[in-house]
């Protein structure tokens, strides 16, 4: 069955490119040590981000079920428009802890709740059988946003010679992502409270139910081992890629060419293009994810696989920085962020077949909630250990302490858990 190419297929994909307009996201880590902050730091700021999004995670998906998912969309964006004139305004590490509160605001509202909007479609639709294909092209369409704002990006901080003017340009695609949400139909709220009569009660109810289906949700054996799988590979994905940063930073500096350009403008050429280059992969990765699936015997044992795949890339990559062969930090690098973007549609339509469709952005934040927790723990001592022992060691011993983990983290196949109605 081909994937039906509509108005919403489209809205979808724009939204993910416009999310995807995170002009910061090539330079964050050169960001704040322009800033003057130490790897730990940096690490706490990630932390505080994923912490907060850890405490906010389940009540929003809860919300998001139970008042309309487009409200919350409009809330995320308008939260992350705040975070990010806060980092282009003020310059500190305080106002930065504030800064990535907000942002962590944004991330979990937004998180869970737009494949929900998603899945609630493809069921109107009754083309649920797609969703690994449909939600692999609009990944895709994120991932080609990524590869679009790193030139940008890259522009933009060669032209100003500063990584600062990265987030107020970021304001930009996400004052257009509000506009986009308006413009989702109602029915994408799936079952929601009636602001009537009895209201209270209803709410209470919704609260209740869905609630009771988290709770059940983290008791049956199989999802929980799918969630930490999911949630284990995102986060170490999501602690160590923006190390990538420096080595290209360090890669840019030591080439015998562009040497008439200063040092930043040199390094802003340098990630521009090559993440440009990684993201275009990423997005092809991420539109094939169902031909994979298709073609696997087993979805369960292809994303085992690419668990283990990950983690050797990332060993790679530490190794390629202490041997300053940076070229093979990049290509393990490179690998991991294909690989993170094949094997996540694939672990989305794992869990989608094990969660029910009325408490969806709830099961897909708890998701989120575990990625979010396991990072908050990750990035810190990432950041500890490259201050201390440098960023090769740091990664290195991060995949050796993911590999000890790799027997808790295997998928299997299992039927769809009952959903427990209020």
């Amino acid at each position: 069955m081909a994937i039906p190419k509509d108005l919403m297929y489209h809205k979808f994909r724009a939204y993910g490119f416009l999310k995807n307009l995170r002009f910061f996201d090539p330079f964050l880590i050169l960001f704040f040590r322009e800033m003057g902050l130490s790897f730990l730091e940096i690490g706490a700021l990630y932390s505080i981000r994923e912490i907060s999004t850890n405490v906010l995670e389940i009540p929003t998906g809860i919300v998001a079920d139970a008042y309309g998912r487009r409200r919350s969309m409009l809330a995320s964006f308008a939260s992350y428009l705040i975070s990010f004139a806060l980092f282009y305004l003020f310059p500190s590490f305080g106002i930065y802890a504030l800064a990535m509160l907000l942002f962590a605001f944004g991330e979990a509202f937004r998180s869970g709740t737009h494949k929900a909007l998603i899945l609630e479609y493809l069921h109107i639709k009754g083309i649920e059988a797609l969703k690994v294909e449909y939600y692999g092209h609009t990944r895709a369409a994120s991932q080609f946003g990524s590869a679009i704002a790193a030139l940008i990006a890259a522009a933009l901080v060669f032209h100003t010679g500063s990584y600062r003017i990265v987030f107020l340009a970021s304001m930009i695609p996400y004052i257009l992502e509000l506009f986009l949400m308006i413009s989702y139909p109602k029915e994408l709220d799936g079952v929601r409270v009636k602001r009537a009569r009895g209201g209270m009660r209803q709410i209470a109810g919704q609260l209740r139910s869905t609630t009771l289906n988290s709770f059940h949700m983290l008791r049956r054996g199989v999802l929980l081992r799918g969630l930490v799988s999911s949630a284990s590979f995102d986060a170490l994905f999501r602690s160590t890629k923006d190390y990538l940063q420096p080595v290209l930073q360090a890669q840019a500096l030591t080439l015998p060419i562009l040497l008439s350009i200063s040092g930043n403008k040199r390094v802003a050429i340098v990630v521009g293009v090559l993440y440009f280059l990684i993201y275009l992969g990423t997005s092809f990765a991420a539109s094939h994810a169902g031909m994979i699936n298709k073609r696997v015997r087993s979805l369960t044992r292809a994303a085992n696989m690419i668990y283990v795949a990950g983690v050797v890339l990332l060993a790679a990559g530490g190794i390629g920085v202490l041997t300053s062969v940076y070229l093979l930090s990049i290509i393990g690098f490179l690998g991991l962020y294909l690989l993170q973007n094949a094997r996540r549609p694939l672990l989305v339509g794992y869990l989608s077949d094990l969660i029910p469709r009325q408490a969806m952005a709830t099961g897909l934040s708890v998701d989120s909630q575990l990625r979010s927790l396991f990072t908050a723990g990750l990035a810190p001592l990432i950041g500890f250990i490259a201050d201390h022992l440098g960023i090769g060691q740091s990664l290195l011993m991060v995949s050796l302490l993911a590999a000890l983990l790799l027997p808790a983290t295997g998928i299997r196949a299992q039927a769809p858990i009952r959903h427990y109605d209020q």
